[in-house]
């Protein structure tokens, strides 16, 4: 019986422009927001109801949670255009980048993407006042550190080896760096 390889659903993108790669992000984000950030947050809504869970309390206008999941919105947009282009590829594991990318947002914190959609999450959940929604989220966060990154990670030393060691060790996971990370191997250095 053959045992479970998650790293099979890793794979460089096909040779393509940045064009066309920008198009596949974009229908990928369109894709993953309607989901994760619509119709997950209405199911969780609906259980909330059948289960006669009560709303959580916030305070703030509502204005705030907006902003913010505009501002990581942003970053995620952000995030995948730098993908794309400097990537030659897509966010999808089985559709990634063909070269290691480690500028704009990326040169910041080691995973743009998966901070500013917990953070577009945690905004839907405060704005629905939802229990369920910011568990939702949390548990999310929990399986991408615990469950995801660490095989994709692993791939990725696999794929560009000591460049990705060194840039993993220099940029942070979750925090944004200050000073954008300046890899010490890019040609012509």
């Amino acid at each position: 019986m053959a045992s479970f390889n998650p790293l099979r659903f890793f794979r460089r993108a096909a040779q393509g422009s940045a064009a066309r790669n920008l198009v596949k992000t974009g229908l990928q984000t369109v894709l993953f927001w309607s989901f994760f950030l619509l119709v997950m947050p209405w199911a969780l809504i609906e259980v909330e109801r059948a289960l006669g869970i009560p709303r959580l309390s916030f305070s703030l206008p509502p204005a705030i949670p907006w902003t913010v999941f505009a501002l990581a919105g942003t970053l995620g947009l952000l995030s995948g255009a730098t993908m794309a282009v400097a990537g030659l590829g897509t966010p999808l594991p089985m559709d990634g980048a063909r070269r290691l990318v480690t500028t704009g947002p990326y040169a910041h914190i080691r995973n743009p993407m998966t901070v500013a959609g917990l953070t577009q999450g945690a905004c839907v959940g405060v704005w629905l006042h939802s229990p369920l929604t910011l568990a939702y989220v949390l548990a999310g966060g929990m399986i991408w550190n615990f469950f995801v990154r660490p095989i994709e990670e692993r791939y990725l030393e696999a794929e560009f080896g000591a460049p990705f060691r060194r840039y993993r060790e220099a940029v942070p996971c979750w925090w944004f760096r200050l000073r954008a990370y300046e890899p010490t191997d890019r040609p012509g250095t």
